[in-house]
């Protein structure tokens, strides 16, 4: 034997070989590489991506709103002076930007020094550690924060304490909050609400269009959101645009939605779009769950004796990354719906998007497959017939 040539070992050997070699590449790469998430924040959108990014995902961004600060807004002027004026007992900090927005255009207006001397005499209750910080900076200090960072559990604690004949200033973030005041306002409260900023469409709907576009072409594999107005959004821009059902099914079944809570699930599981939720409401648990959700559901494949990991535009061939052309993915998931079953070319025909009747069309798309993955054996072609994933018989499939 050739001392240069290495000995062929056995079939379980070759696969946990082929395993271990995957497992360094998925480190080298990142746990997102293959994959393709959108992302629908407005703010810390570039964070958001770069956490993204870093674990190897293509992002895809659009805008689902924009926040227009009201500053200038005669509303939130006359509620500022209404608290100065007859100061409340509780106050309600619901976000971070909305308060320093708060404080900064009571500074603007000249009533800055008065509206925190206002809120330091009054039980001050902040929703989570940002809105906290926000409370800290501007020289105040909460009475209590949910651990939860949830509205609901503001709204149990403010109850279960009785909040009959007390004045209570609610700060709005960006949109109402259902059935909130309304319960204060039933338990005896008087309840004065400070909009601060408020939650409006895109200016420009080209970005967020082709978001829609890729969802419902599932071009994307999971969807972001970070806020329920942004979903609230979305989905009525898909609405405008006759698309909703569509999108609706890509949700549903093919294309992932990943809420930051439960709050912001909302506006979508009330159209019956099922979301995942990290424990902890924030970017990073987000893109960890991300990390976790996306390899779990990728369709792998013992083929030719490597280890096929079908991503969304990519595959993992023994862990090496092959970024894969949308014509040849739409082959090679045609071919793995039942691996090592036999697919014609008519079928495989159809599968792609816009080829006509001509079936040369899947032998160019086969070629260039085959080259994207750099192992040609993998798809075997059956003269007269079709093709087939060489699937080994002896190994058993894994992933979704």
């Amino acid at each position: 034997m050739d001392q240069q040539q290495e000995p062929r070992l056995p079939e379980a050997e070759r696969h946990d070989h082929s395993r271990v070699r995957g497992e360094a590449a998925r480190q080298e790469h990142g746990p997102l590489a293959g994959f393709t998430v959108g992302v629908t924040a407005a703010r810390r959108a570039d964070e958001l991506t770069a956490l993204l990014q870093r674990r190897g995902a293509a992002v895809l961004h659009a805008p689902a709103l924009r926040i227009v600060p009201l500053a200038d807004d005669a509303e939130l002027l006359d509620a500022t002076k209404e608290l100065i004026a007859r100061p409340p007992e509780i106050a309600v900090a619901t976000t971070a930007i909305g308060f320093r927005g708060w404080v900064a255009a009571a500074e603007g207006w000249g009533y800055g020094e008065a509206l925190v001397e206002c809120l330091r005499g009054v039980r001050l209750l902040a929703r989570g550690p940002k809105v906290k910080g926000a409370v800290r900076a501007a020289g105040l200090t909460e009475e209590w924060s949910p651990a939860t960072e949830s509205m609901a559990e503001v709204l149990d604690r403010l109850l279960t304490q009785g909040v009959a004949g007390q004045r209570i200033a609610l700060q709005l973030h960006g949109e109402p909050l259902p059935g909130f005041v309304e319960a204060l306002n039933d338990a005896g409260a008087d309840v004065v609400v400070v909009p601060v900023y408020r939650w409006m469409p895109p200016e420009e709907p080209g970005p967020l269009d082709r978001l829609l576009d890729a969802v419902v072409a599932r071009s994307l594999d999971a969807l972001t959101f970070t806020s329920a107005p942004a979903a609230a959004s979305l989905l009525t821009r898909a609405e405008e645009r006759g698309l909703l059902g569509e999108v609706l099914v890509a949700l549903r079944h093919d294309v992932l939605p990943v809420c930051v809570g439960p709050v912001t699930a909302v506006p979508l599981q009330s159209r019956g779009v099922d979301t995942v939720q990290p424990t902890r409401f924030r970017l990073g648990p987000l893109v960890q769950l991300l990390c976790q959700e996306l390899p779990g559901r990728a369709r792998a494949l013992p083929v030719a004796g490597r280890r096929v990991e079908i991503r969304g535009h990519a595959v993992l061939v023994d862990g090496e990354l092959r970024p894969v052309p949308p014509a040849g993915m739409s082959l090679l998931r045609s071919l793995a719906v039942r691996p090592g079953w036999v697919v014609s070319r008519a079928e495989l025909l159809r599968a792609l998007p816009g080829s006509g009747r001509d079936e040369h069309a899947v032998e160019t798309a086969m070629a260039r497959l085959r080259s994207a993955l750099g192992a040609p054996k993998l798809i075997q072609t059956v003269v007269k017939r079709g093709y087939r994933l060489a699937l080994d018989p002896t190994a058993e499939p894994t992933g979704a």
